[in-house]
């Protein structure tokens, strides 16, 4: 495994650092909450985004896409998580760009891949249905009709649903097997509601009634759906463990300046001994993080067959360090550090989302242990 970047790579970081400093700072993140947008994100700056080529780095050429990998896609997370910059990017690309691409009919593909690199069309996947992450759907019910299918069911927390032009369902078959169900926007019988989310992101819950889908509106059912949905979600956790590992070094940059800024009996409070332990450890753990990050995201583009565990690995111990550094960075600012004043409040409520998001700690920790013990 390598712990640094290739040129290509470190061009991509670059830019992507450069570009959102500039477009998309942290402010950006604040004026999107306080003006309560239910998109979550600018349209405009996502389209910027798109004309970019992000949208286009993890597939092949032969889609339209870069064939950067998700070690490419993984530095752009990196560097959103930096600056908390809101964008469809995990939604559409990643999680729904996975889906499509692997496909088993190539017509299907090519009919709704390059419109979502493009960035001409915005679906989300509709997967969770209760409070805790499951992969496989339980409540929501698909059966079959004269013309295709019918959908009944709740989809609880659709990241980025709000404003999306489809939707990726996963529904149980009346047989028992698992399916995937592309559902249009416009689909009679499907509601969409906003979910008010801690971090002021785009969330909704779909509740679809007596939904209708025509026959090639069913994308993949039994063990093709199971194996689509387990290397889209895995590429999406290797994704987010990137996008928190941004915010956390974000945040503890902003706590070490801090600590050399604010003086107390007329010292920086950084030259107290007990400040300085807790930053190493902090600073050891961070770089521990790291590279369970980009091993995971070099065991996603090679297909490892450690994938699994390489990805529960990283997201659980990304989420762990995230969340004490977010708590540390409170604790050490002080009282400042619990006041919207600064910008340590958005980062704590970004990374309690992300952990959250596509399994938490608990689950990506017994996620890990199942992988190792079947590699023994």
């Amino acid at each position: 495994m390598s712990l640094a970047y290739d040129d290509e790579q470190r061009l991509l970081a670059d830019t992507a650092r450069d570009f959102l400093t500039e477009r998309s700072p942290v402010d950006a993140q604040r004026a999107l909450r306080d003006r309560q947008d239910p998109l979550g994100f600018e349209p405009s700056l996502w389209q910027e985004m798109v004309e970019m080529g992000w949208s286009a780095v993890p597939f092949g050429e032969a889609h339209g896409g870069l064939d950067f990998g998700y070690q490419g896609l993984g530095v752009i997370c990196k560097a959103m998580g930096r600056q908390l910059s809101p964008a469809p990017l995990l939604s559409s690309v990643v999680l729904c760009g996975s889906l499509l691409e692997g496909l088993e009919d190539p017509v299907r593909v090519a009919d709704l891949l390059p419109p979502l690199i493009a960035g001409e069309w915005r679906p989300a996947l509709a997967l969770e249905e209760g409070r805790h992450h499951q992969v496989l759907p339980r409540v929501c019910k698909a059966r079959a009709s004269t013309e295709g299918y019918c959908l009944d069911g709740e989809k609880s927390w659709v990241v980025d649903g709000v404003g999306a032009d489809a939707y990726l369902v996963t529904a149980l078959m009346e047989e028992g097997d698992p399916a995937l169900f592309l559902v249009p926007a416009e689909s009679a019988g499907l509601s969409v509601e906003s979910l008010t989310l801690v971090d002021s992101r785009n969330g909704a819950r779909l509740r679809l009634e007596r939904v209708l889908l025509g026959r090639e509106q069913l994308l993949a059912r039994g063990e093709a759906c199971i194996a689509l949905l387990d290397t889209a979600l895995d590429r999406g956790r290797a994704c987010l463990a990137a996008e928190l590992l941004g915010a956390s070094e974000a945040l503890f940059e902003m706590t070490l300046e801090y600590l050399k800024t604010r003086r107390q009996f007329d010292v920086p409070i950084g030259s107290f001994q007990a400040l300085q332990h807790r930053c190493a450890w902090l600073h050891v753990e961070l770089a521990l993080a790291r590279s369970t990050a980009m091993a995971a995201l070099e065991a996603v583009d090679q297909e490892s067959a450690e994938r699994a565990g390489l990805v529960s690995l990283a997201k659980w111990k990304m989420g762990a360090v995230a969340e004490r550094v977010s708590r540390e960075a409170v604790q050490l600012h002080g009282g400042i550090g619990v006041t919207d004043e600064l910008d340590v409040g958005l980062y704590l409520k970004r990374i309690r989302v992300a952990q959250a998001c596509l399994g938490d700690g608990d689950y990506h920790l017994d996620r890990y242990a199942s992988a190792v013990e079947a590699e023994a």
